[in-house]
C-alpha cells in the first residue's frame, strides 16, 4: 500500500452529536439547542441534549480509540462552551474541558485533530445580528478562534476551521432543515461568503501569531457526472460545479468564485457583495492554507433540467431505500440516478472510484495535501442477541474506499490523513438516532449509553496496525 508510515488514521466527531450537557458548566445555548426544541423540526423530536455522554465518559471514549490504535481524532470545539454569549467573557470550565480531552489523546498517543466550528453558533449572536447574515459575525469569529489557539495551540496542530460550510448554510439559509430556517437564495450566498471571510482572517491571525501546525477548512465534496455526452447534460454538470463544489472550493483555496458562477448568480440577482478587500484576504489566506479537508460521501449525477424543471423536493430521511424524491435547480440542473452504482438505504450513491477521481481533481486544481475529515457508512445497525453488531456492510464500504484512497495517493495525492465517519455512534442531524456510522455501538434506547465495539471496531484496528497492508 502507498499510505507513509506517518498516515493519519483517524475518526471524527462534533461536539453538538456527542457531548451532552448542553446547559451545563458554564455552556451558554447554541442555534442548535434551540433549533432541536422546537416541535416539529428534527426527526423523531431527536436532540443533543444527552447525547453520548461524551462531556463525562470521555476517558472512556478516549481509551476505546487507544484500544483500536488511531493515529487521530478528529472533534470540535463548541463556541458556546468557549464563549456563553459568543463574545466576552471566557467560560474557565469550557476550557478545562477541552484542556483535559486534548491531554487524554495526547497521553494516549493519539493526534488531536480541532474543527473550530460545527454548526453550534452561540444562540445570543443569532439573536443579537442574526449570525452567519451579518458581517458582524466575522470578527466575533476570529476573537473565538484566537482564544482557542491561545489556549490549545501549544498541543493541537492540525485545525479544521469550517466544517462543511456549504451544508450548514444551504439547509439553513436555503432549504429550511437547519437553523435558522431561512429559505432565501440571497441570504444563503451572503452567508456562505461570510463564512468564507471568517476562514480568511482566522487562517491570517494563525499565520501572524507563528503557531507551528497546520490550518484549513472541510467542504462537503461530491465529485460529479454528467448523466450523458449530451451538449445539454454536459452543461448540466458545468453549472452543477462552478454553482456549487468550485464555488465553494475556489472561494476558500484561489479566493476567488469562479467565473461562471459570478456570471449566473449576478445575472439572476443574487450575487453576494465581495468587496476588493474581501478579495485581497481571501486570496492572501488561499496562498497560506496547509490542507483541503474534505468531507466525502457520493459523488452526484447531473442532467439537463429546463427552467420549469423540477426544484427542491426533500431528502430521504427515513431509511426507507428508494424512496428520494427527485430534486433539481430549474434552468441549471438535476440530479438523476446512477444505475451503474450501489445507494444506501438513505440513497446516497456508493461511490469509492469517485473519491479517488475526486482527490485526483482537487490535486490537480489546487495542489496543496489533503485530509479526508469524513467519509462512513449510514446504516441501521442490529445487535444480536449475544450482543454484536455484525457490520460487515461498513467494513465493505470503508475498505473499498480506502483502497481508493491508496489509488490516489499512487496517482500523485499527497493524502495526509483520513477520518472515518464516526468513532462512537452519535445523534445524526437530519435522521435522529436511528442512522448509525460508529465504529462503537451506542446504547441510546435503553438510555445506558452503554459502549459496544462492533464488528468494523476490530478491522479498523487491523487496517492501521498494518498501515493499510490488511486491505
Amino acid at each position: 500500500m502507498a499510505f507513509k508510515n506517518e498516515f493519519l488514521w483517524g475518526s471524527a466527531s462534533a461536539a453538538y452529536q456527542i457531548e451532552g450537557a448542553f446547559d451545563a458548566y458554564g455552556k451558554g445555548p447554541s442555534i442548535w439547542d434551540e433549533w432541536a426544541h422546537l416541535p416539529g423540526k428534527t426527526f423523531e423530536g431527536t436532540n443533543g441534549d444527552v447525547a453520548c455522554d461524551h462531556y463525562h465518559r470521555f476517558k472512556e471514549d478516549v481509551a476505546l480509540m487507544k484500544e483500536m490504535g488511531l493515529k487521530t481524532y478528529r472533534f470540535s470545539i463548541a463556541w458556546p462552551r468557549i464563549m456563553p454569549e459568543g463574545i466576552g467573557a471566557i467560560n474557565p470550565e469550557g476550557i478545562a474541558f477541552y484542556d483535559a480531552l486534548i491531554d487524554e489523546l495526547l497521553e494516549n498517543g493519539i493526534v488531536p485533530m480541532v474543527t473550530l466550528y460545527h454548526w453550534d453558533l452561540p444562540k445570543a449572536l443569532e439573536d443579537a445580528y442574526k449570525g452567519w447574515v451579518s458581517r458582524n459575525v466575522v470578527q466575533d469569529f476570529v476573537k473565538y478562534a484566537e482564544v482557542c489557539f491561545a489556549h490549545f495551540g501549544d498541543r493541537v496542530k492540525h485545525w479544521i476551521v469550517m466544517n462543511e460550510p456549504n451544508i450548514f448554510t444551504s439547509l439553513g439559509y436555503m432549504l429550511k432543515l437547519h437553523p435558522p430556517g431561512i429559505h432565501d437564495e440571497t441570504t444563503y450566498l451572503k452567508a456562505f461568503h461570510h463564512t468564507v471571510l471568517a476562514h480568511a482572517y482566522t487562517v491570517l491571525s494563525y499565520k501572524a501569531s507563528g503557531y507551528e501546525g497546520m490550518i484549513g477548512s472541510s467542504i462537503a465534496y461530491a465529485p460529479s457526472y454528467a448523466a450523458s455526452d449530451k451538449p445539454e447534460d454536459i452543461k448540466a454538470k458545468h453549472m452543477f460545479d462552478v454553482t456549487g463544489p468550485l464555488w465553494y472550493l475556489d472561494s476558500y483555496y484561489k479566493g476567488d468564485y469562479p467565473e461562471d458562477g459570478v456570471a449566473y448568480y449576478t445575472h439572476t440577482g443574487v450575487m453576494p457583495d465581495v468587496t476588493e478587500e474581501d478579495g485581497e484576504v481571501m486570496r492572501k489566506a488561499a496562498k497560506l492554507c496547509d490542507f483541503i479537508g474534505i468531507n466525502y460521501y457520493q459523488t452526484a449525477m447531473l442532467a439537463h433540467n429546463p427552467l420549469g424543471g423540477v426544484g427542491f423536493g426533500g431528502m430521504n430521511t427515513s431509511g426507507k431505500k428508494g424512496s428520494q424524491t427527485e430534486n433539481g435547480v430549474p434552468g441549471l440542473y438535476k440530479y438523476v440516478h446512477n444505475a451503474s452504482l450501489e445507494y444506501t438505504d438513505w440513497d446516497w450513491a456508493i461511490d469509492p472510484d469517485g473519491l479517488r477521481m475526486g482527490l485526483e481533481v482537487l490535486n490537480e486544481r489546487y495542489g496543496l495535501p489533503i485530509i479526508i475529515s469524513e467519509n462512513g457508512l449510514g446504516a441501521v445497525d442490529v445487535m444480536t442477541e449475544n450482543g454484536q453488531v455484525e457490520d460487515d456492510y461498513r467494513i465493505d464500504f470503508i475498505k473499498k474506499h480506502l483502497v481508493a484512497c491508496d489509488q490516489a495517493i499512487l496517482g500523485g495525492v499527497d493524502l495526509l490523513a483520513y477520518c472515518t465517519w464516526s468513532f462512537t455512534d452519535l445523534l445524526s442531524w437530519l435522521n435522529g438516532y436511528k442512522k448509525r456510522y460508529g465504529f462503537v455501538h451506542i446504547d441510546f434506547e435503553s438510555g445506558s449509553l452503554k459502549r459496544t465495539k462492533k464488528k468494523s471496531f476490530e478491522w479498523y484496528k487491523n487496517v492501521i496496525k498494518s498501515n493499510g497492508k490488511a486491505l
